[in-house]
């Protein structure tokens, strides 16, 4: 009996440690880092991307182009961010930053994708309504049952009828038609969030079983996500998920984030970022 006992003791510790090695977080240093460029939309929801007679891109989009094949050339953003900043895109005070970039890293191993963030969030906000919060980052995974998820990224949650949007009810968050994201957030009062965009926004109850932690050193935070493998978003080895960022700086709240297009990163496949295996 004693032998048993024993036996299961060894066992336990094994499996503890087992599980401990699983979760310990990565090597950052021998992970590849890529500049992801993010920028300021104003009020360009995903009506506005599809209509004709406002986004030149609209009939790219419906022969399966996507944001990012439009425009990034060559890793470079190619857009016009000025209109972004205009009264017609802004009708409140833009930014003063427009555009600028987040470097992005990932990892995953046999239950978790690990997706490291680091950046200098500027000051000069137009919206300073978070108080409590100087950042916030987010990171966002569609399904394979959202339209134009792959083409779009985060960019189907965004409505012209949500909050923060001109004449828009205050009470109306980020929602998709169809499928379902996975929500991770960050945010620098210290907490963090596992939650999902369906056909509401939900800050809790999300499914990938999500955590950040972050922090900040001289001009530059580092924020690094853990989220499960399984999830409204299924990651499999050997495939691209697409994912999008946001980043809420200089107290900003709502839609007075900078965000970027869609892109991918490749567990064990091509992508934009190449997640290493742990």
């Amino acid at each position: 009996m004693k032998k048993n006992l024993v036996s299961l003791a060894v066992l336990g510790a094994l499996m503890a440690g087992g599980a401990t090695a699983a979760l310990a977080a990565p090597d950052w240093s021998k992970v590849p880092k890529k500049d992801v460029h993010v920028f300021h939309p104003g009020v360009a929801p995903i009506e506005w991307v599809q209509g004709k007679g406002e986004h030149s891109g609209a009939s790219g989009l419906k022969k399966g182009e996507s944001c990012a094949g439009c425009h990034i050339e060559d890793g470079k953003l190619s857009l016009d961010v000025k209109r972004l900043q205009s009264k017609e895109l802004e009708p409140k005070t833009a930014p003063k930053v427009g555009t600028y970039t987040v470097g992005v890293q990932a990892a995953y191993d046999a239950s978790n994708l690990y997706v490291r963030l680091s950046f200098k969030a500027p000051a000069g906000g137009g919206d300073k309504s978070d108080k409590e919060n100087e950042v916030k980052a987010s990171l966002m995974f569609p399904n394979d049952k959202v339209a134009m998820g792959e083409q779009v990224g985060c960019w189907a949650t965004c409505h012209q009828d949500a909050r923060t949007m001109p004449g828009a009810d205050d009470k109306k968050t980020k929602y998709v038609k169809g499928g379902a994201y996975d929500l991770l957030q960050w945010r620098s009062s210290g907490k963090s969030f596992d939650g999902s965009v369906t056909d509401k926004r939900a800050m809790e109850g999300g499914k990938a079983a999500a955590k950040a932690e972050g922090a900040k050193a001289g001009d530059t935070y580092t924020v690094t996500f853990t989220r499960s493998l399984a999830g409204n978003a299924t990651l499999v080895a050997g495939k691209p998920v697409t994912f999008g960022i946001a980043i809420h700086a200089d107290h900003a709240g709502g839609r007075f984030h900078h965000v970027s297009f869609n892109q991918t990163i490749g567990l064990g496949a091509d992508g934009d970022v190449k997640a290493v295996k742990q």
